[in-house]
């Protein structure tokens, strides 16, 4: 299994995983576990024992990162995850870079959904409080957290799909 058959199946597992979160607002384990063992076995297909090795680094990576953020409760526990399976998909180094991607497009949404709701003045109140906070080593309150029904809440599955597409895209065509 040469490489870019590797990044179609992360490309096909990043868009399923991006439409679930988008329709339903969850990533079910369902999906992302046998993403998981995909990404491992396929890129131990690709490339053997090095494929594999990557493979589980960039799971370990992408499970590493963002398991902080689910402590808080500021992303869920399909986003992570969904992190751990692109992770395996495409090792550490491409992982890095897909998620710096999946952050600045989350934010974008993020900042379209503010203003479309207009919530521009409550948001820049809730990060002044989210600072202090970090500032005097305190978690921000319950209110700030996923948990908050009234909180404004981006698919991070989307975002994900969206940079994992761009990026496979680009390796499979760059490598032709």
């Amino acid at each position: 299994m040469a490489k870019e058959a590797v990044w179609m199946l992360a490309i096909v597992f990043g868009a399923a995983a991006g439409w679930m979160d988008w329709r339903s607002r969850r990533i079910p384990n369902w999906l992302t576990v046998p993403g998981l063992l995909v990404g491992v076995a396929a890129n131990s297909l690709a490339a053997g024992w090095a494929g594999a090795k990557e493979a589980l680094l960039g799971a370990g990576l992408g499970l590493a990162l963002l398991l902080p953020f689910v402590l808080v409760r500021s992303l869920g526990g399909g986003d992570w995850k969904l992190a751990g399976a692109l992770g395996a998909f495409a090792g550490p180094g491409p992982l890095i870079s897909i998620l710096l991607g999946t952050i600045l497009i989350a934010g974008v949404m993020a900042m379209v959904l503010i203003i479309w709701k207009k919530r521009v003045k409550q948001t820049l109140r809730n990060m002044g409080r989210i600072l202090a906070a970090l500032l005097s080593f305190h978690l921000p309150g319950q209110d700030l957290t996923l948990d908050n029904p009234e909180s404004l809440k981006v698919p991070f599955g989307v975002a994900a799909a969206i940079a994992v597409i761009l990026y496979g895209a680009g390796q499979v065509l760059g490598r032709s």
